[in-house]
């Protein structure tokens, strides 16, 4: 246990680089090596942090904003300078890529989606640069490509090992028939095969209403749940005040004991009719968002499938939008601790007067960790994976040698009125996940 908090207490102290980066910048916007055109410099080694994002076309909201927060992060004195190149100027994402190569950059931040990645990584590997993308797509993960965008087997992994220590050993997933759904059920295997558990049924469907429907029946095996006739058993008496109980104030609870004024927190099936059985799986993971998910939950009342009996958890996505979400009280969400970033989004707010979008997150961790390295000695593949990892503004994160980032995430429940509260807090510590 000491050795644990030792590597808590350390890796905390690694993060002061991170977390106090934004604070030591006052109200300066001024960025040494940033001037009014992204990517111009006095020559070759001017620049030691080079940022690959869209700066111009459909994403260049996105970009701007996540240039914003590598500056904040480097706006302290002393840090390196920041070389900023635009993935939709021409030659695209190749071209950022070996501009900044050439201009002798020690670490390239970026690009921001999984295509720009995976165009961007041979040509960083090759020149021997680490490269911090910020794409959830953890199929772009590699050795000296690191994957820090928030991805989807982190958010399942995280929720596998809480439903576990509840009790949770037969996990199922109905998930959309796309990239995303693909890669929480990906993850949900891999998290269960980890844990010893058998493996998971997982069920696609598309956007059609009755495809979700016939989906979930054969998932849920609702037709086998179904009681085979609403009948009064022999025992049964008449509801009310009897010999046996004057105040009619008795009621039997699931073990056949009874209890005067006890309440259940299932309400129990109309006299005459059998309760329906739980599904064959206690513990259930969803993706969808929108539209799908109405028809989900929908489908999910009808198949007879709730928080009392199985343990239901949904994407990072959910908060965004989970005061709306009463439907699903007692469902879960993995994301990171809205606490721990509370700090940044002061300073972020102070300087550029709005507040920053949780992907901006990933641009100012990565920029603080470059330049906090940089000001120590130089980025090193040894240093960028230290085992007791960083403070970011999310929390505690690290990078592993195989390109995959492990962060300490929260589980927040969905309360019945909307909303949701943290019940499982964020682990200060990061444990070593097998590949």
């Amino acid at each position: 246990m000491s050795r644990l908090r030792k590597g808590v207490s350390t890796g905390l102290a690694a993060g002061t680089f991170l977390t106090l980066a934004a604070c030591s910048g006052g109200g300066s916007s001024s960025v040494p090596g940033v001037g009014g055109v992204p990517g111009v410099s006095e020559g070759p080694g001017a620049h030691d942090v080079g940022l690959i994002l869209p700066l111009t076309g459909r994403n260049a909201a996105y970009g701007l904003r996540m240039r914003d927060a590598a500056k904040l992060a480097l706006s302290a004195k002393g840090s390196p300078a920041l070389d900023v190149h635009d993935t939709n100027a021409p030659g695209g994402t190749e071209q950022a890529v070996r501009d900044a190569l050439a201009r002798g950059d020690a670490i390239l931040l970026g690009p921001l989606t999984a295509t720009e990645t995976a165009a961007a990584a041979p040509l960083a590997i090759n020149a021997g640069k680490p490269e911090l993308a910020f794409t959830s797509d953890s199929r772009q993960a590699r050795p000296g490509i690191w994957v820090m965008g928030l991805t989807p087997e982190q958010q399942v992994r995280r929720m596998v090992d809480a439903a576990r220590a509840t009790g949770r050993k037969t996990f199922a997933a109905f998930l959309p028939d796309n990239a995303f759904g693909h890669a929480m059920g990906d993850g949900l295997a891999r998290a269960c095969r980890d844990a010893g558990l058998k493996d998971p049924q997982i069920v696609f469907h598309t956007m059609d209403a009755q495809n979700i429907d016939d989906g979930l029946k054969t998932l849920s095996a609702i037709e086998t749940r179904q009681p085979a006739a609403p009948a009064l058993a022999p025992t049964d008496v008449p509801a009310g005040p009897s010999a046996i109980d004057p105040t009619g104030e008795t009621t039997a609870n699931p073990t056949g004991s009874t209890e005067t004024g006890a309440t259940s927190a299932t309400p129990p099936a109309p006299q005459g009719v059998l309760p329906v059985p739980p599904p064959p799986f206690d513990a259930l993971v969803l993706a969808d968002t929108g539209l799908e998910l109405g028809r989900v939950i929908t489908a999910l009342q009808a198949d007879h499938i709730d928080s009392s009996q199985v343990q239901i958890m949904g994407p990072a996505l959910w908060k965004a939008f989970d005061g709306k979400l009463g439907a699903l009280h007692g469902a879960w969400y993995a994301a990171s601790d809205a606490h721990d970033r509370m700090g940044y989004v002061a300073q972020y707010r102070a300087l550029y007067k709005q507040s920053p979008s949780p992907v901006t997150d990933f641009a100012y961790d990565a920029a603080a960790l470059a330049g906090s390295l940089i000001r120590q000695g130089g980025v090193t593949t040894q240093a960028l994976t230290r085992p007791d990892g960083y403070m970011g503004v999310d929390g505690l994160f690290r990078l592993r040698p195989d390109g995959h980032v492990t962060r300490a995430l929260a589980i927040y429940q969905i309360q019945r009125g909307g909303g949701a509260r943290i019940v499982v807090p964020a682990s200060r510590d990061v444990a070593i996940r097998p590949s």
